[in-house]
C-alpha cells in the first residue's frame, strides 16, 4: 500500500507552486489512473486539477495542504469522468480492459513528470474487478485501501460523510476480496512462466501451453471493435489454450517481448515489426490464472511511444 499523499507545505510563488506540482504529477496521473483505467483520461483530469489549483491561487485562496487539496481535486474530477464513463464502457464492444501501462525501467520515460507511478496493488486483473465496483465504491477503496487516505479525506472526493464513506469502502473491500486473483510476486517465477508461455504460443506447444495454464483460466482480449478479438472472456484451459494457438494459424507469425505490465507479468506481441497487442499475465502457484489481451490500438498509443523511447532493449522471445 502506498504512504499517505497528504503533506504541510507552503508554495507562495508560481514557480514554487509549478515546482509543487511537477513532482505531485506522476502519483496524481496513478491515483486518476486507479480510478479510470485509462492514462489519456488521468493525464486530462491531472491537468485539470492544475488549473483550477492556479486559478485558487490567483482568487487569493489560501491552500495549506497543495499536495492534499491537489490528491482530492483530482479524485473529484475523476469520478465525474467515471460515472460519465460507465454508459459508454456498458456499449463497447467485446469485454473492456485498462489502457496498458508498463512499469519496465528500461521504458521509463525521459521525464519524469510523464511517467505513472502506480501502486503495486494497480494490476491489470486488479482493475478488471475494480471496474465492478460502483464509481462511489471504487472511489472509496482506491483513496483509502490502496493510497492511504483518511475517510475525511475521502468524503470530501465522494461528497459524502466519512461515515459513509467508510461503509462504501466495507463493501468495495469484500468484493475485491470475493473476486481478485490470487498472484505470485516472485520475479524469477513470473521470468520462467512468461518465457515458457511466449515459446509455446510461438512454437504451436499445445501439451507445454496446457502445463502453464490453470484449469480455471480466464482470457479476455480486448479489441473494441476495432481488430478481431473475443466478444467474451474464455474460460479453461483446453479452451484458451486452442484460441491462443488459433490465433497464430489465422493470422500469422507473431514475435514476443517479456515486459511488465502494470507491475506484473506480461509480454509485448508484435507482427511485421508493429505492436499488435499488450498482454497482462496473472500467476499463481507457478500456474497461469489470467490472460488480459489488449489489443484495440487506441488503447496502445502510449506503449508504442514507451517502445520508441525503449529502442533496442527489448528483446524478443524466439522459438
Amino acid at each position: 500500500m502506498s504512504r499517505p499523499l497528504h503533506v504541510n507545505d507552503h508554495d507562495d510563488d508560481a514557480s514554487g507552486l509549478a515546482a509543487r506540482f511537477h513532482a505531485l504529477r506522476p502519483r496524481l496521473v496513478g491515483v486518476a489512473y486507479g480510478l479510470l483505467g485509462s492514462v489519456d483520461e488521468a493525464e486530462d483530469v491531472v491537468q485539470d486539477a492544475w488549473l483550477r489549483l492556479q486559478a485558487a491561487r490567483s482568487a487569493g485562496t489560501e491552500i495549506r495542504d497543495v499536495a492534499g487539496w491537489l490528491v482530492v481535486a483530482v479524485s473529484r474530477l475523476a469520478l465525474d469522468v467515471l460515472r460519465s464513463a460507465r454508459h459508454r464502457r456498458e456499449e463497447y464492444v467485446g469485454p473492456w480492459l485498462p489502457e496498458p501501462v508498463l512499469t519496465d525501467a528500461a521504458t521509463a520515460t525521459p521525464d519524469p513528470a510523464d511517467r505513472v507511478t502506480l501502486d503495486e496493488s494497480m494490476s491489470m486483473a486488479m482493475l478488471v474487478v475494480l471496474e465492478t465496483l460502483s464509481p462511489a465504491e471504487r472511489t472509496a477503496f482506491v483513496l483509502h485501501d490502496v493510497f492511504g487516505l483518511t475517510f475525511a479525506e475521502v468524503g470530501e472526493a465522494v461528497g459524502r460523510s466519512p461515515a459513509a464513506c467508510r461503509q462504501l469502502a466495507t463493501r468495495a473491500r469484500a468484493h475485491v476480496a470475493a473476486r481478485a486473483p490470487r498472484f505470485d510476486v516472485d520475479e524469477t517465477e513470473h521470468h520462467r512462466v512468461v518465457t515458457a508461455f511466449a515459446r509455446a504460443c510461438l512454437g504451436d506447444d499445445i501439451g507445454a501451453l496446457l502445463a502453464l495454464l490453470d484449469p480455471d483460466v480466464v482470457l479476455r482480449s480486448d479489441g473494441g471493435g476495432v481488430v478481431t478479438a473475443g466478444r467474451r472472456p474464455i474460460l479453461g484451459a483446453a479452451r484458451v489454450a486452442r484460441l491462443l494457438l488459433g490465433v497464430r494459424h489465422r493470422f500469422g507469425p507473431f514475435e514476443m517481448v517479456p515486459a511488465a505490465v502494470n507491475g506484473g507479468p506480461g509480454l509485448l506481441r508484435f507482427r511485421d515489426g508493429r505492436l499488435a497487442g499488450v498482454i497482462a499475465l496473472t500467476v499463481a502457484d507457478g500456474r497461469i490464472t489470467a490472460v488480459d489481451m489488449v489489443l484495440n490500438p487506441d488503447k496502445l498509443t502510449r506503449v508504442r511511444r514507451l517502445i520508441g523511447v525503449a529502442g533496442s532493449d527489448t528483446r524478443k522471445v524466439r522459438r
